[in-house]
């Protein structure tokens, strides 16, 4: 992929590494590939760019149980993929002479982390072949001399291979987003349209229209080209409809979008293009990365993930802790702070305090005068149904408030529920403007000023407003 980017992904959930290694051995290009190696001998010959020569190829495919057409293009494809990831070494290159590869062994006796090291090679050159345009086009370019007049053909390789990233990369973000298809297939439109229909353009015009036709095309057969090697299942475009050529393959019909190609991201896929984001210098969590780290890395790593994955995370964190106590205190601990990620540490700690039970209750009292523990612990010890639970301040309820709206707006930004909170707020308190501004809160001021923006009701959002100046006059800024 083709740019680094500090903005984190969301987590992805990744199936057992053991699973993952399974998965790959039995992906048709790879062992095919391993089948090829085992077959290559001192009679094996290779031409000068490492392929096997042309009278070889039958016998490959022969070997791999392929016929028909695209026989040959297989067993080649295959044979590649067994040189390029070790599992053929080239022992004489001008006699064209081949040697089983070390890394064949690693299929077999390897880690699982050995046998996916071998697959995200072969992933490598399939994505490399994929980026090259049709062979016969290829053909059809060559001048006289033999060489490949590449202006003619209109392609330009770090172009094509930039696109299909960029491609790769909207249908991992995708299947990892909380509201993404998940496990479901993305129709190849909508896939074609991310990459060409600006995001702020109404209704496409007939010439983008055309580009993402033009897109799908190209997609289509690339994603035919990356099956076999296990990234992605793969429904083509109906051959009906790339025979209508009068027809926009982009005008899709809602009734049957499915002709017009479907495309799923597999466990093995995620993996590997996670992978590729990781070395590219993306943040790619995922989910289960911060088990053995502490709870500060827990609730600041969790802090922008959504719901279900912050979720996911803290209950492999909390299952790599045999005592619920002791973790309930640990979390507590790195809740506290004055920093502008506070707010939103405290919320996902009270998610997670919620996620250990009972057990936690004396952790949670041991807080309750804590000024900034106190209040998350009454409504921690109130809801999980504990007696004798002191009732609050006045000012521990407000400074509840605020810390409270502190972590949604951090978390949700401008939401509907965030809109809702900030109404019933301050239709429940008839003087909530006039007291809260003394709030001593660092995230006073924000708060109010949000509320301002977010309340519909203007007489109520100018009161936020002048209770906001109020609050930042008070904090000296």
């Amino acid at each position: 992929m083709s740019d680094s980017s500090r903005s984190p992904l969301p987590p992805v959930r990744l199936h057992p590494e053991a699973e993952l290694a399974r998965d790959a051995l039995s992906t048709p290009l790879l062992s095919r590939a391993a089948r090829l190696a085992r077959w290559a001998g001192p009679d094996t010959r290779i031409d000068a760019g490492g392929g096997l020569t042309d009278e070889q190829l039958p016998a490959a495919a022969e070997e791999l149980g392929l016929s028909g057409d695209d026989a040959a293009a297989y067993a080649s494809e295959a044979w590649r993929v067994a040189v390029d990831t070790g599992l053929v070494e080239v022992v004489d290159e001008e006699a064209g002479t081949v040697a089983t590869g070390a890394d064949l062994a690693l299929l077999t006796g390897g880690s699982p982390q050995d046998v996916l090291g071998v697959w995200l090679g072969a992933l490598e050159t399939v994505l490399a072949d994929a980026s090259v345009p049709d062979l016969d086009d290829l053909v059809d370019a060559m001048d006289a001399g033999g060489e490949v007049d590449l202006s003619s053909l209109d392609w330009d390789p770090e172009a094509e291979a930039e696109f299909l990233d960029g491609v790769l990369g909207n249908l991992y973000l995708l299947t990892v987003s909380e509201d993404g298809p998940g496990d479901g297939p993305v129709p190849l439109p909508a896939l074609a349209a991310s990459m060409i229909v600006p995001s702020d353009m109404g209704e496409p015009t007939n010439d983008v229209l055309e580009q993402v036709s033009d897109a799908m095309m190209r997609l289509d057969d690339q994603f035919r080209l990356l099956e076999p090697v296990g990234l992605v299942d793969y429904q083509p475009v109906d051959e009906a409809l790339m025979a209508d050529a009068e027809e926009p393959s982009a005008v899709v019909d809602d009734t049957d979008v499915s002709r017009y190609g479907m495309v799923r991201l597999t466990p093995l896929g995620r993996y590997g293009l996670r992978s590729r984001l990781l070395e590219a210098g993306f943040e790619a969590p995922a989910v289960g990365d911060l088990a053995d780290k502490g709870a500060d890395a827990l609730l600041d790593g969790t802090a922008l993930y959504p719901q279900s994955a912050a979720q996911a995370e803290t209950e492999q964190w909390l299952a790599a802790r045999p005592e619920p106590l002791a973790a309930a205190r640990e979390l507590l601990a790195a809740a506290r702070g004055a920093d502008e990620g506070a707010p939103l540490r405290r919320l996902r700690c009270q998610q997670a305090l919620s996620l250990v039970g009972a057990e936690a209750e004396p952790a949670l009292r041991e807080v309750l005068d804590d000024p900034e523990l106190g209040g998350l612990a009454r409504v921690w010890l109130t809801e999980a149904g504990f007696a004798d639970v002191p009732p609050p301040s006045q000012d521990l309820v407000f400074w509840l408030t605020i810390d409270t709206v502190a972590a949604q707006l951090a978390a949700e930004g401008n939401s509907d529920e965030l809109r809702a909170l900030v109404q019933g707020l301050a239709a429940q308190h008839s003087g909530f403007f006039t007291a809260v501004w003394r709030v001593e809160h660092p995230a006073t001021a924000d708060v109010l000023e949000a509320m301002g923006r977010l309340h519909p009701d203007k007489k109520i959002a100018k009161e936020a407003r002048k209770a906001a100046f109020k609050a930042r006059s008070q904090q000296g800024g």
